[in-house]
Parts: C-alpha cells; structure tokens; sequence
C-alpha cells in the first residue's frame, strides 16, 4: 500500500517534470514570438522567486541524497530520489531563466522581499528561509542512521516542504510571467501530494511532525 502511494506521488513529481519542460521551452520560444512578454525587473515577484526557490529547492536535494546514504528502506530511498530528482530539475529552470532574462542569480534584498516579507524572515543558523532546515539540522541528519535517519528526514522534509509551499502560493499570486506561475502551481500541488505520502510515513514509525 506504501508503495503505491510513493509511486503516485512520484507520478505527479513526474508530470511536474513534463510540465515544466513545456514551460522552460516556452520561456526560451517566447522571444521570436509577435507578443514577446517584457523582461521582468531584478527586484520582481518572478526574478525574486526564481532566485528564493532556487535556494531553498538545493536544501531540499541536499537533504535527499544525505537520507539516501543513511538507510535501506526502499519506501524512504525512492521518495528521497523522486524529489531531489524533480527539484534539481526545478532549480535548474529556475536559474536558466535568471540568465535568460539577464538578472543576477543573488540579491542584496533580503530572503523573500518580493513577497513583502523582507523584513520578516530571520536567517539563524543557516535556515534562510521558512521551512528550511538549519546547519545544526543538517549535521545531525548525516550522523543517524536506519530508522532515526528516516524520520528526521521525513520531518525536516515535511516542514521544507510547507515553507516551499508558502512561497509557491506567493509566485501563483505575484509573479507575472504565465508560465512561471503555472510551474509554481505545479510545485504547490506535488508538494501538497507528498505532503500526505510523508504524514502517513511518519505515523507507520510511530512519529509526526516536528510542527
């Protein structure tokens, strides 16, 4: 039963994948197009989203491929590749469109001003954003192991993945560029499935969410 609902949500990481193909194939076409989009500005929702979820998609594939190493259960190894998999994938797009729209890939703004947040969020600790985990977390994910690993992981995830959330429902809501906010719907949606796979996770260990 676990295996079907890891392979569903893969399934959906995977149409992601497709989708946001499409849609970095599209930002590249646009440009010989008769109604070219304009370029966005380097302080706007979409430069500032691609360059945050940038960010924070890396913890993410770091984190994935650390729990990779420390356990054998095939449930947790093959969830851990799916999304290290689909979130290089996005990260990728992301910082490809920063250079296709000839922005910088880093900003002198703080994490997330261009959700209105700039002076809101509090890095401590290597946590730059919300739900991301900090240095100290990230230490002890590589010292577990089996089990322990497991759920550490799948706690850390589940709170990464809440913060990415967050900030995807800010790029549906602020960003300009079409299919910008199409991929940005497509993480909320994959995230919120995965979500539901790592909650049932959890609870087959006898665990919940850190928060």
């Amino acid at each position: 039963m676990r295996r079907r609902a890891v392979g569903w949500a893969a399934g959906v990481a995977a149409a992601a994948l497709v989708a946001a193909g499409a849609v970095t194939y599209a930002v590249a076409d646009s440009g010989s197009g008769k109604a070219a989009p304009s370029t966005p500005s380097a302080d706007s929702a979409d430069a500032g989203f691609a360059r945050d979820m940038a960010v924070h998609h890396q913890q993410a594939v770091e984190m994935s491929y650390i729990v990779r190493d420390r356990t054998r259960n095939e449930d947790v190894r093959r969830l851990a590749y799916d999304i290290a998999q689909t979130q290089a994938n996005q990260r990728g797009m992301l910082l490809g469109w920063l250079d296709l729209w000839a922005l910088p890939k880093v900003s002198a703004d703080p994490p997330m001003t261009w959700m209105g947040m700039g002076g809101m969020v509090t890095a401590k600790d290597g946590s730059l954003m919300p739900g991301m985990a900090t240095d100290t977390q990230m230490k002890k994910l590589g010292t577990l192991n089996g089990k322990q690993a497991e759920i550490f992981y799948l706690q850390l995830m589940t709170d990464h993945h809440k913060g990415g959330i967050h900030m995807a429902e800010g790029c549906v809501a602020k960003c300009t560029v079409g299919v910008e906010k199409r991929l940005a719907q497509g993480m909320v949606d994959a995230q919120q499935s995965e979500l539901q796979v790592m909650a049932g996770m959890l609870k087959e260990r006898g665990s919940e969410p850190l928060s």
